[in-house]
């Protein structure tokens, strides 16, 4: 598994470093990216508004004014992504070792693409919502810290009840401050499940201040969105928003309701089965393991920043040069990649459920039910395969300079 995610890191270095280097040409699509754009916004036009701008500037003068270190540092950011995906799937299951299979696993969900329907869309990633990419190099670097920041707020949220400390409370918002500094795309997405989290528990018992101390973590990273609105959405920019459902979804996909449940495919797969499982008994390695199946507050926490991030991408849309290329996608698309991580796990935890218990006895409905988890069990790991297949074979094309808008 080393050798497959070093194998991963060099490929992407190769694909960051031809997509760096080719020409402003908008009819140019070979090795298509955002990459070259945003290197010439900074370093020809001093367009400030990511913190990613002040790294890629000094990459840039410290390689002799060429682009290997840029593609250096995304690759390293990408292969970091995977091993702190890798390190949250070992939280989320309560695992202390790295193995070969959590590692597989991290690697699997930061390849996996939609499933691939042509008659919803047939475009292999613009006519559907993935959470992998590899054309935006700010959302890579966002990725690599919305992550590091979820790391740091599941450790907060089991204990933040009692008591939160100054050194917890700076560390947290700083991750949220540097992350929505490189795109505040994460921030608009978690801060709503957030509050909407927080709510709930003040209303179960949990004291005032320790829900607003909490919640105060994310104003700092409201002051960084003031900044970026300033420079994206200034009167001078011509540009905006407004309110269009449907608009963004439309814009490359044949039937985009259909392309939007092929989007969450796997996730919606694991949540059928989840619910037929909701308090069946599991049975771990030992009989102290033995738990009822629920859904859990991180998993519930996962699909409630699905949620907000649909919302955001259905009903928003820029206004002026931008309009069509979908910007408030891009919080929607890093919570399929929490969902589907989050959703992995949930899924791996229903083989444990107790096959001796809802079939011993005279139960009819037992058995059925017993049949249809196994059902949507396996249907969710072909699902999950087929997506892997997607990605894989849309990862090998973008290798040979395709463009990203790539059909069938």
């Amino acid at each position: 598994m080393w050798a497959l995610t070093a194998l991963y890191g060099a490929a992407c270095l190769y694909l960051y470093y031809m997509q760096s280097v080719q020409p402003l040409d908008y009819n140019n699509r070979c090795f298509q990216s955002d990459l070259p754009y945003h290197i010439s916004m900074i370093v020809e036009d001093g367009w400030y508004y990511s913190f990613t701008a002040y790294v890629y500037q000094a990459l840039y003068v410290l390689c002799g004014k060429s682009t290997v270190g840029i593609a250096v540092f995304l690759a390293a950011v990408t292969v970091a992504s995977l091993l702190l995906t890798e390190l949250l799937l070992r939280r989320m299951a309560d695992l202390q070792d790295r193995n070969w299979a959590t590692m597989a696993a991290a690697l699997i969900l930061n390849l996996m693409m939609p499933f691939y329907l042509k008659w919803a869309g047939s475009y292999r990633y613009v006519s559907y919502q993935s959470g992998n990419l590899w054309h935006n190099s700010t959302y890579l670097c966002m990725r690599l810290l919305a992550l590091a920041a979820l790391l740091y707020y599941r450790k907060l949220e089991e204990g933040y009840r009692e008591k939160i400390t100054v050194k917890q409370w700076v560390i947290f918002a700083l991750l949220l401050v540097i992350c929505t500094g490189v795109k505040p795309s994460f921030l608009t997405v978690f801060a709503p499940a957030l509050a909407l989290k927080l709510l709930w528990d003040l209303f179960h018992g949990t004291r005032f201040t320790q829900v607003f101390l909490l919640g105060a973590a994310v104003l700092p990273a409201c002051g960084v969105v003031l900044w970026q609105n300033r420079v994206l959405f200034g009167a001078d920019t011509g540009n905006g928003m407004t309110f269009d459902p449907w608009y963004t979804f439309s814009l490359h996909a044949d039937r985009p309701k259909l392309a939007v449940l092929c989007s969450l495919a796997f996730p919606l797969a694991v949540l059928g089965a989840s619910l037929l499982a909701v308090n069946v008994p599991g049975e771990g390695r030992r009989p102290e393991d033995k738990r009822r199946h629920r859904l859990d507050s991180t998993y519930l926490f996962s699909l409630l920043m699905a949620l907000v991030g649909f919302a955001e991408a259905l009903c928003l849309v820029e206004t002026g040069g931008r309009s069509r290329d979908g910007n408030f996608l891009w919080g929607y698309l890093f919570a399929i990649f929490w969902l589907q991580a989050v959703s992995l796990v949930k899924w791996l935890s229903l083989r444990n459920v107790d096959i001796m218990l809802l079939a011993m006895g005279e139960n009819p409905m037992g058995r059925v039910r017993l049949r249809l988890i196994r059902t949507a069990y396996i249907l969710a790991g072909l699902v999950l395969l087929y997506q892997l297949w997607c990605g894989g074979y849309f990862f090998f094309r973008l290798l040979g300079g395709e463009t990203y808008f790539m059909m069938g």
